[in-house]
């Protein structure tokens, strides 16, 4: 009898503490809508106050370089947690820092992006501090990456960041910040005046909803969009936005570092199309690319070859011009507490998120070169929320780019009508609540009407 009564109390003990801890760490959804929240209206505030950007003293004048940043020793591959941090063996392509520097003599930007899954928080945040190196600041320096999940991981400490990028090592977050400040450098020695030209293609065909499985959607973004600079020596570079997901490297084949289909796309247009190329990826969040091929190699050939064709029948036809036309705007974004659901309509207090995870500041950008305005997000940004930009963007006479991975990561932002569903994207990596979308939506708008001050 001793021996049970020894157990019961164990047993009461564990419960206890078990409801402890559930009781400390746990919270009911707060569906409070999001124009009644704090955070809602300290940025829209934040959103009044931004600058007007400053008028242009001349055309624009651009340069472009990129720096080879693959580390000389193997790290842990960013992308599929169910590698548990597994290290690549083998360096398929180089992965590298692209930047595009343009100036109008009253505002210089810096368009930069990374071979990487993500822009690592860890980066943004040491680029805030060093961007004076290269004469800018955090505010004029627009981020993107090509979302490939067969990178260079090691750059998120913590549990989160472990899983998704392997074990932290501050070595590698030095090297890329050092690549993407030296590859700002370099555009900057390369200056020149430009004309700057627009065009898309469509490639909705290689792309499909990956939460059409859970219900009805609506159409994804499929379009290949490109901005065109060009030199008065001819040479030219293009900035080109998809919503395919790089994922072509399946997650059990972590052996290689590489670029993913982004990669073999850039390489291909510096062959035929341009001199110089960067790829963003665009509103990735819904997406999966529908890939052909018999391994992960021929996939990866056969889709970015597809993309260049259509690239490459476009270009051509893109009219260039000169314009004095750049302004930039950064929105420092305040959220809704953490809200990760883990048991029905529970979710983890902002204490275990942040433990666990990390709290990194987030913004939306706006950048707008000549008559095209790109829309960067902190996420993985949902395609089908792009039509809805469109009748906005034709008000005001400009093309328009969404691309994702900004800077600080909060997850994945997809429509809040799917909020409910049982999706790896709407529940797993939607990470501050409901009403993201609407709320993303209402203030990226807000940034395209205040980009050039026109109504």
């Amino acid at each position: 009898m001793k021996v049970v009564r020894i157990l019961l109390k164990v047993g009461l003990g564990l419960v206890i503490i078990i409801v402890v801890f559930l009781a400390v760490s746990l919270a009911p959804v707060d569906e409070t809508p999001y124009r009644q929240m704090t955070y809602y209206t300290q940025t829209r505030q934040r959103l009044e106050q931004l600058p007007t950007p400053a008028p242009a003293r001349s055309l624009v004048r651009a340069g472009w370089s990129r720096v080879n940043i693959t580390p000389p020793y193997t790290t842990p591959t960013g992308g599929y947690g169910v590698r548990r941090g597994q290290h690549w063996r083998v360096v398929s392509d180089s992965i590298f820092a692209r930047a595009i520097v343009l100036d109008n003599g009253g505002t210089r930007v810096a368009v930069v992006g990374l071979d990487l899954l993500i822009t690592p928080p860890t980066v943004t945040e040491a680029l805030k501090k060093r961007l004076p190196e290269v004469g800018l600041r955090w505010e004029n320096v627009y981020m993107g990456a090509i979302h490939s999940h067969n990178s260079v991981g090691g750059w998120a400490p913590g549990l989160v960041g472990q899983l998704i990028a392997g074990g932290y090592d501050e070595k590698i977050v030095n090297r890329i910040t050092d690549g993407v400040l030296a590859a700002i450098r370099q555009a900057q020695a390369s200056m020149a005046p430009v004309e700057i030209g627009f065009g898309q293609t469509d490639a909705s065909d290689h792309i499909t909803s990956r939460i059409a499985h859970s219900g009805p959607t609506k159409p994804l973004d499929g379009q290949i969009r490109l901005l065109k600079l060009r030199k008065q020596t001819g040479e030219s570079a293009l900035l080109c936005s998809f919503a395919g997901h790089a994922t072509l490297f399946d997650g059990r084949n972590g052996d290689y570092l590489s670029r993913d289909y982004p990669g073999s796309l850039v390489d291909r247009l510096e062959k035929k199309s341009a001199n110089f190329a960067l790829f963003l990826a665009g509103a990735v969040g819904s997406t999966a690319p529908t890939p052909r091929g018999k391994t992960d190699f021929e996939e990866i050939r056969n889709y970015a070859g597809d993309l260049a064709l259509r690239i490459e029948r476009t270009v051509p036809q893109i009219e260039t011009r000169p314009d004095s036309s750049l302004a930039m705007l950064t929105l420092p974004l305040d959220l809704r507490e953490p809200h990760p659901r883990v048991i029905g309509n529970w979710r983890v207090r902002p204490w275990l998120f942040y433990a666990v995870y990390g709290d990194y500041p987030s913004d939306l950008k706006a950048l707008r070169i000549g008559k095209t305005v790109l829309l960067g997000t902190p996420c993985d940004f949902s395609g089908e929320f792009v039509a809805d930009f469109k009748p906005l963007a034709t008000r005001k006479g400009v093309n328009l780019m969404i691309t994702s991975f900004d800077g600080g990561y909060i997850g994945y932002v997809t429509p809040d009508r799917y909020y409910n569903r049982s999706t790896y994207e709407t529940r797993d990596m939607n990470w501050f609540g409901p009403y993201n979308g609407a709320y993303f939506e209402e203030m990226m708008m807000g940034l395209l009407e205040k980009i050039d001050g026109r109504k």
